[in-house]
């Protein structure tokens, strides 16, 4: 029987562009997700992320059981809010590339938003101006492949990016996540420690990228002092779901089975 996962995806990236890794956990794993982070009208973006953790939330709660809990970047991040607010929804949680910010860094972000230069500190000066339109798919590819980030996608995973990531508008296609709304998550970076952070009561794996630029060995060290805390690391990018499916696959599935083990053996 499937195993339930939940999986919540990067800014900027739907669900579906992740299909090869969750076609790679089935089917020892059922993974459910939403489409679209952010794009709710009951759950509009705000400050910290709250209205984002409260929209994922209800759709775990409708699971009616806990679930192992995945995210990529933004999605880590809200997996662990969640967990903090509701552990009882969660067997555990595996952020991958998903930061745990000391609190220097808050500080700093803080700072960043009151003084006006977040854009500066995030990917949303980046994305400013981002071209969202395109005369067709031939176009769309051309423009994205000649981009850094998705210079190292797996191709299947830059594929399906092309035909989930995209919706057709007249005769054109535009970007299916709206930029304004990927803008407006990254300018509300949480700020704030997580509530009883140091309570946590599911295990928690973080996984960085050997060459990310977003989670950093510190973080590690965040996540390792936590209760059940573990801290590992995978070739690639920040992007490395997108760029190693197959191989998060394995260790996903390898990171529940070593936990279920440990819970089998204690007393």
């Amino acid at each position: 029987m499937s195993q339930p996962l939940f999986f919540a995806h990067a800014n900027g990236f739907p669900s579906a562009t992740y299909g090869k890794l969750f076609a790679a956990l089935a089917p020892q794993f059922h993974v459910a997700h939403l489409e679209q982070h952010g794009h709710d009208p009951r759950f509009p973006v705000d400050d910290n992320w709250l209205n984002l953790v409260d929209e994922l939330l209800l759709h775990l709660e409708a699971l009616g059981q806990p679930v192992w809990g995945v995210g990529h970047s933004l999605g880590g991040v809200l997996q662990l809010h969640a967990a903090l607010r509701r552990p009882d929804l969660y067997r555990g949680v595996i952020m991958l590339d998903s930061p745990l910010l000391t609190l220097r860094e808050q500080w700093g972000i803080r700072a960043a938003k009151r003084l006006g230069f977040i854009d500066r500190l995030t990917p949303a000066g980046r994305t400013l101006g981002r071209r969202e339109r395109f005369a067709d798919l031939a176009s769309a590819r051309d423009y994205f492949a000649g981009k850094a980030l998705f210079k190292g996608f797996d191709r299947e995973c830059f594929e399906d990016y092309l035909q989930h990531g995209l919706k057709p508008d007249g005769e054109q296609l535009r970007l299916r996540f709206d930029p304004a709304t990927e803008i407006r998550i990254y300018r509300s970076l949480p700020h704030v420690r997580p509530i009883r952070l140091k309570r946590l009561q599911v295990p928690l794996a973080l996984v960085r990228g050997e060459q990310s630029t977003v989670v950093f060995p510190h973080h590690g060290q965040v996540a390792r002092r936590l209760p059940g805390g573990e801290f590992h690391r995978m070739p690639g990018g920040h992007m490395f779901p997108l760029e190693r499916p197959l191989q998060t696959a394995e260790l996903i599935k390898d990171q529940i089975a070593r936990w279920q083990r440990t819970t089998e053996t204690r007393p």
